[in-house]
């Protein structure tokens, strides 16, 4: 079974949703929460890389030779 958000589950019932469509709908929404948080540390990673380089980069061309 796949991750659900119990809260998104509760709110689509109570607004009229049958109960099957609720859960569908739950877990689609924690499924694309699980995509967009990868992507984040992705991100987060490949800043810390540029950034790494970069001081790299001018460590390299300000010392003294």
């Amino acid at each position: 079974m796949a991750v659900m958000l119990s809260e998104v589950d509760d709110a689509l019932v109570e607004a009229g949703a049958s109960e099957a469509k609720a859960r569908a709908a739950a877990e689609q929404v924690a499924s694309h929460h699980g995509r967009l948080l990868r992507l984040e540390v992705m991100a987060a990673l490949t800043l810390t890389l540029v950034v790494a380089v970069f001081v790299m980069v001018v460590n390299l061309s300000i010392r003294p030779a």
